[in-house]
């Protein structure tokens, strides 16, 4: 789960571009919620440090709330779907087409998010975000498990090797998409999940460039296999890595990087967490490309940190890093490498135990 305020980036960062539009975000510290969350636990006949995590979570939650009751309204579960040129470098063992199909089968109802979804009443939907190719024919209406929204900016990035992934016009157009689809939505909880081939990469390169964890570190997670078994192919992918990001290394502002190295999936998931911080909503996010949309959404506004809980901790020594520098403690810990929002709807259960523990202080 988030902590309070996270540090802001270096301040070499450069100007924001004049035609982003950031939503105001609000800082939640507030001593006398703290307070009055621990009297409750105290009501529950156990101290309130008993409680660990499930017990900060708590306060979170209600800081995010600032006495406000929650909505009757279903979760929402935002799964953000496009391609990356990096692909064409060789950097995954599947091909680009991998990600439409993904997203077929959600529409279709056929994945593991699908059945948690129902079982916790979470409202899904898909966002082709930037997918490289059109989809097949969709399920006929009434056979549709998830609703699809069409916000695709382009039909992929470009091969960040050869240049910007996206021009910076097309990364503000997607956080702002990011935002609009929040807008839209009811609720005050929002689950974000993506599916991408090849994001892994993009992600490593975020967080080596907004963080300074050196690319080596940033991409080996999801390669320690790799790395024991097949050397020579992770070093490959690594050089890419290290070629791009020499390339763009003068990409230093979280929109100036999140143009030369990221995917419009991760532009959009931070503007989705900037829009719903703005409305004191709890974001709940678990995979590598979320965290690398974090660290653009704080980088612009740091005041959002307060506003995530992190689902779950990815078996990739990256993610574990990214979790370090977000300061933020995952709810879960299972060694999963699953994206789709699996790991926020795994841990919705525990975010219910938080806000009902609360309820239980004052019966």
């Amino acid at each position: 789960m988030a902590s309070g305020a996270l540090p802001p980036l270096r301040s070499r960062v450069a100007p924001l571009p004049p035609d982003l539009v950031l939503p105001p975000v609000v800082h939640t510290r507030d001593s006398a919620i703290d307070a009055a969350v621990s009297e409750q636990l105290l009501l529950t006949g156990q101290p309130a440090h008993a409680y660990g995590r499930l017990g900060d979570l708590s306060q979170q939650m209600a800081r995010i709330r600032a006495g406000t009751a929650w909505s009757a309204e279903p979760p929402q579960l935002l799964v953000f779907a496009a391609d990356h040129g990096l692909a064409d470098e060789g950097l995954s063992d599947e091909p680009q087409t991998t990600t439409g199909q993904r997203v077929m089968d959600l529409l279709a109802g056929r994945t593991p998010v699908n059945r948690l979804a129902r079982q916790h009443g979470v409202a899904l939907t898909v966002v082709d975000a930037g997918l490289g190719h059109a989809l097949p024919p969709l399920p006929p209406p009434d056979a549709m498990q998830a609703t699809l929204q069409l916000r695709k900016i382009a039909y992929g990035t470009r091969n960040a090797r050869l240049g910007p992934a996206m021009s910076v016009p097309q990364a503000v157009a997607a956080l702002h998409a990011g935002m609009d689809l929040v807008r839209q939505l009811p609720g005050d909880v929002l689950m974000l999940g993506d599916t991408a081939v090849a994001n892994e990469g993009s992600a490593a390169l975020l967080l080596s460039r907004l963080c300074g964890v050196p690319l080596s570190d940033a991409f080996a997670p999801g390669m320690l296999q790799m790395m024991e078994t097949e050397p020579a192919l992770w070093q490959k992918r690594l050089d890419v890595l290290l070629a791009v990001g020499t390339r763009h290394r003068h990409a230093v502002g979280p929109v100036a990087a999140l143009a030369a190295l990221g995917g419009y999936e991760i532009a959009m998931m931070a503007g989705a967490m900037l829009q719903a911080a703005s409305q004191r909503r709890l974001v709940l996010l678990d995979s590598v490309a979320a965290g690398a949309a974090a660290l653009i959404a704080r980088g612009l506004v740091p005041a959002v940190g307060d506003y995530l809980v992190f689902a779950q901790r990815s078996a990739e020594t990256g993610h574990r890093l990214m979790l370090i520098h977000l300061q933020a403690q995952p709810l879960l810990d299972l060694d999963m490498r699953v994206e789709q929002g699996l790991g926020c709807l795994l841990a919705w259960p525990t975010v219910l135990a938080a806000r009902r523990l609360l309820e239980s202080g004052v019966q």
